[in-house]
């Protein structure tokens, strides 16, 4: 299945099943998943990154849990909006994920999505440790979100 545009993702997907967002890190892969009716996007967990078969037969077994129909993968586009080192990385582990898993793919600009989530956690008052130990699962709630958002307008 390839990477869809918004309107061709939504063709591709089966109807109340779930969407899976992800996080893309080096370290961690943030992940959520949004509700049947994909208005709602729920925190889920954050996975450590380990070797690729290991990342990938994780959230495989994720797409099982929720019954996921599509991917949401957040894209790190530049601030100015040009593809960096870091898109090439995304793209490379969406390809190897596409090559196990037969699911559409869209990519969601994740520019500011770590302040995003950060700053209610400052607010809060959480320590440095709570804010580094939900902030990639909340990053990945605010992407899937983001794509939730965009695709609602489109339906």
């Amino acid at each position: 299945m390839p990477i869809f545009k918004p309107d061709e993702f939504l063709l591709n997907i089966l109807p109340k099943k779930r969407l899976l967002g992800i996080d893309p890190g080096t370290k961690t892969l943030g992940i959520a998943v949004s509700n049947s009716d994909w208005t709602i996007a729920s925190p889920v967990s954050t996975i450590k990154r380990n070797k690729l078969n290991s990342d990938i037969n994780h959230l495989i077994s994720i797409f099982n849990q929720y019954e996921i129909t599509g991917l949401v993968m957040g894209w790190p586009l530049n601030m100015d909006g040009t593809i960096g080192p870091r898109c090439d990385s995304v793209r490379d582990f969406t390809i190897s994920l596409m090559n196990v898993v037969d699911l559409p793919v869209l990519l969601q600009d994740e520019r500011l999505s770590t302040m995003a989530v950060e700053r209610p956690m400052i607010t809060q008052d959480l320590s440095r440790k709570k804010r580094k130990s939900r902030k990639d699962y909340l990053a990945a709630s605010w992407i899937l979100q983001t794509a939730l958002d965009g695709l609602q307008k489109k339906m």
